[in-house]
């Protein structure tokens, strides 16, 4: 029989107890995967970027800017390119059916961020053939199952048409896949003229610019100085980048990082109690055996290393179920959820499987290989 089988079969002696342990790492490293894929979704680096500045009112996100300021920001020393665009919210058939909706102009939009969004030449000028035409991102159209050539009416929440009504019709003319498997597309985005000139407020204002820094320019610095065009006007700016944008969005409701790291820590420190209880009781069972391993001439080295070794193929079990279940549900509800199981994620688990495993088996397996061989006969 060899070590590693040794230490397997000491494992498995009690099927249904060694079970329960598998189950219990298995639930934490689900929660674990699951928590760390909406983090890395949502304030990793995965489709945000620190480049990409967003130009929007000091006032705040519900506050319009006039589309006269794109002309001045243009014109700022180190704009590459720059973009416009209106937010809408809006549902579809019900209203817990909630979509996004980002009119823009097809062109500018390519130029400034069409290489994120995966906007190939034939989508751009799809979207620009006719102004009730839209484009679907991939997440967004898995989601409601929709397809190029399907005509769908968005309700909007509080963009109305200058009849009074809310409802706006699309057609939509083809769906976007983004740069990465990571890039948020759960949204559409449509022709700002058709929005403009149909909605009843807001004409001829915008929610955002978009701005594309010049290669070798500080996008920190070119922010600060987009802002201060407009410090004394009738509208102020905030210019942040991608990612600043959406850490804050996030930090406005709560510190999501925080909250989500002590569930994860309050998971693991409860797994970790559990584990090394019924690892002293495992051992305590085995104090005859492990005499008998010792006259035989193991040493307390290999004593040490087999229980280490059992506690180490638990988490390895548990761990490597929890973290599958994890990567499936990122699979199936990640686009809609902003969940994104990336390697860095996997890597980090993996050290977690280790770490874990040799800090729960220490304290069982220190006492295992301390135990001198009278003692554990006596313990017959």
């Amino acid at each position: 029989m060899s070590f590693f089988c040794l230490a397997r079969r000491n494992a498995w002696r009690k099927p249904l107890r060694t079970l329960l342990l598998i189950f219990c790492v298995t639930v934490a490293f689900l929660i674990y995967g699951l928590t760390a894929s909406f983090l890395n979704g949502t304030q990793g680096t995965t489709g945000a970027s620190d480049d990409l500045l967003g130009v929007m009112s000091a006032a705040g996100r519900t506050q319009a800017l006039p589309m006269a300021a794109m002309t001045r920001i243009a014109s700022e020393p180190g704009v590459a390119s720059v973009a416009y665009m209106t937010r809408m919210r809006g549902f579809v058939t019900v209203e817990k059916n909630v979509v996004a909706v980002s009119a823009i102009n097809p062109a500018l939009i390519a130029k400034v961020n069409g290489k994120e969004l995966g906007l190939t030449p034939e989508l751009v000028s799809a979207l620009g053939a006719a102004r009730d035409r839209v484009l679907v991102g991939r997440a967004l159209a898995q989601a409601q199952g929709w397809s190029v050539g399907q005509r769908i009416t968005v309700t909007s929440f509080q963009t109305a048409r200058k009849d009074g009504s809310r409802d706006w019709r699309f057609d939509i003319a083809g769906i976007f896949e983004g740069e990465t498997a990571s890039t948020d597309t759960y949204f559409m985005l449509v022709h700002y003229d058709y929005i403009n000139t149909a909605r009843a407020r807001g004409t001829d204002t915008v929610d955002a610019f978009i701005v594309r820094p010049l290669p070798g320019t500080s996008a920190g610095a070119l922010a600060a100085r987009i802002d201060a065009l407009f410090a004394n006007s009738a509208a102020p700016t905030r210019t942040q980048s991608e990612k600043q944008f959406l850490e804050g969005f996030l930090r406005q409701y709560a510190d999501v990082g925080l909250i989500i790291n002590l569930v994860v820590g309050a998971a693991f420190v409860t797994l970790l109690m559990i584990v090394i209880n019924t690892m002293m009781f495992a051992v305590r069972e085995r104090t005859f055996e492990i005499g008998v391993l010792k006259t035989l001439g193991f040493s307390r080295k290999r004593i040490l290393i087999l229980v280490l070794g059992e506690t180490l193929f638990l988490f390895a079990l548990g761990g490597t179920l929890g973290l599958v279940m994890a990567k499936l549900a990122t699979v199936m509800t990640g686009p809609a959820l902003g969940l994104v199981f990336s390697t860095t994620v996997l890597a980090k688990a993996a050290l977690l499987v280790a770490a874990l495993g040799l800090v729960t088996g220490l304290i069982p397996a220190i006492n295992a290989m301390r135990t001198p061989i009278t003692a554990a006969f006596r313990a017959r």
